[in-house]
């Protein structure tokens, strides 16, 4: 059984690849209704986690619930050990994904319509559901890591990592692919979700896709709208005393059923809509559904300009030429507000998908189907580089080793080497990712840390000894090569060797430890 899924921000949707068909899979709730998600959502009854549809009965009996848990990935310091609370418990993060994703597995077996689509013999407990996970494209290491690991824990056979915008991709051509010509070769899929945005331009030729560049924003998405109309609400049932009924005020309970409430209040919003109620208490509040635009437009906009540098300044239509299409996907472009926004400024180009929510997961199943033919070539979607000692470690420089537009391998590849002779005893990299690197090779935009590695280049301090500890001197010392390897799914390997000893060591995400473990103990092993 080969499945597409989207582990989203307030949702989790699935797709099977059927014989050339891509149906989206439906959840059974507590009630015995069906539901084309499982949500995203994880609640603590009698000391245990309890995940989804069963979250949410909880939560009605007064179970405290964490909602929106993905947007913790994105943290700049997230590690597998990163604690979050619900209620009274604290839970490490990739334990927390293992459960909700176990829970999924689970769901799918036993409480979902695929036993009507395929053989049930293919869900028995144990066998694997191979599934092409998504991503949003400008995930860092960690988070691609401990999305990949919380899968594999779960029980899922991942064949591929893809970035959420490349995907959507897939499913643009397989429904609009029509609308792809000699002269219009080109689609930019604008992903707007309940946490993040992704846009990607990807060049289509056939069934064969190539991304060209990608950008977003990692804490942009539909619960920052919801927060918005919340505050609206707020404002409005008490006209005047704002501040002593603002969202900050408000207990965590209280809070979470309001900004639920104005979730589903936001979904409800038509284009014909002039007023949107929600529910406060004993009360509807009504706001004007044009005071919630005014105040939700500067987020549309900061969408469009996280877009300006994949189109060359996105200026009026200036570098859509070539575009057949800017294609919304993702729950949060279902708001009206953001449609309209888009053609008042790039016209009838803009097109929004028939399955707003599910258009990733679709192309996740696509991506998943042997038989399907498409093909997809990535980027890497986020800089890499190194913050080095020089001076006799009286001063720092950035040397950019990785630009957001490296190709992704087919497979784990060396994709750039550096060869010097070492100039000091030790050496201290500080490996980061970030957005992007700008034209004076200087990181640019979120920089988020990759690993702090300690080299000895001097043979005598490979002691055992704390490396923190010792001072950085000038001095002429071993032939050091660096080698950077980038696998499918966009992860990166750092090796270091010292050629004349081979004494090396190896670096990666969630392999030879956190990275809180390599700056706070001994920070190399010893390979070769």
């Amino acid at each position: 059984m080969h499945l597409g899924v989207d582990l989203g921000t307030t949702r989790t949707i699935v797709a099977l690849a059927d014989r050339g068909n891509y149906p989206v899979v439906s959840f059974l709730d507590e009630d015995g209704d069906a539901h084309e998600n499982f949500p995203s959502v994880v609640a603590a009854e009698d000391g245990e986690l309890v995940h989804g549809f069963e979250a949410l009965a909880a939560a009605r009996r007064g179970a405290p619930l964490l909602r929106s848990f993905k947007r913790a990935l994105a943290d700049p310091d997230v590690g597998a050990g990163t604690l979050l609370t619900v209620g009274d418990l604290e839970v490490p993060l990739l334990d927390l994904l293992t459960g909700y994703l176990s829970a999924v597995r689970t769901a799918l077996r036993t409480r979902s319509n695929l036993s009507d689509a395929v053989d049930a013999v293919a869900l028995d407990d144990g066998v694997p559901l191979r599934a092409v996970v998504a991503v949003p494209a400008h995930a860092h290491g960690a988070q691609r890591f401990l999305t990949l690991e919380a899968f594999r824990r779960a029980g899922f056979e991942v064949l591929a990592l893809v970035n959420e915008p490349s995907a959507a991709g897939f499913e643009y051509t397989h429904h609009r692919g029509g609308t792809i010509s000699s002269r219009r070769t080109r689609v930019v899929v604008y992903d707007l979700g309940g946490g993040t945005f992704d846009a990607s331009l990807v060049d289509v030729e056939g069934h064969r896709h190539a991304v060209l560049g990608s950008n977003g924003l990692n804490r942009l998405g539909g619960d920052d709208f919801d927060e918005v109309l919340a505050r609206c609400v707020l404002e409005t049932a008490a006209p005047g005393a704002a501040a002593a009924r603002s969202l900050e005020d408000l207990g965590r309970l209280e809070r979470d059923d309001l900004l639920d409430r104005c979730r589903e209040a936001k979904e409800r919003i038509a284009p014909q809509s002039r007023r949107v109620v929600v529910e406060v208490g004993d009360t509807d509040v009504s706001v004007p559904v044009d005071t919630f635009y005014a105040r939700a437009t500067p987020l549309v906009e900061a969408t469009v300009e996280a877009m300006r540098p994949l189109l060359g300044g996105l200026d009026d239509a200036a570098g859509l030429t070539d575009v057949a299409g800017i294609y919304l996907v993702g729950g949060a472009s279902g708001l009206p507000l953001v449609p309209r926004l888009l053609r008042e400024r790039f016209g009838r180009r803009v097109h929004r998908s028939p399955h707003p929510s599910a258009s990733t997961a679709i192309g996740l199943a696509i991506a998943a189907d042997d038989e399907a033919g498409f093909t997809l070539s990535d980027r890497l979607s986020r800089g890499f580089g190194v913050f080095r000692e020089r001076s006799g470690g009286a001063a720092v420089s950035f040397d950019p080793i990785l630009g957001a537009d490296t190709a992704l391998p087919e497979r784990e590849g060396v994709v750039a080497v550096r060869r010097y002779r070492a100039a000091h005893n030790l050496g201290w990299y500080r490996f980061v990712e970030c957005a992007g690197i700008d034209d004076d090779g200087e990181p640019r935009g979120d920089v988020v840390p990759f690993a702090d590695v300690l080299f000895p280049f001097d043979p005598a301090l490979r002691d055992g000894r704390d490396l923190r500890d010792v001072t950085v001197e000038r001095r002429e010392g071993c032939l050091v090569e660096e080698r950077y390897l980038v696998d499918a799914n966009g992860m990166v390997e750092v090796q270091i060797t010292d050629l004349d000893t081979r004494y090396t060591q190896r670096h990666a995400i969630g392999t030879s430890a956190s990275r809180r473990a390599w700056a706070a103990a001994r920070p190399w092993s010893r390979r070769g």
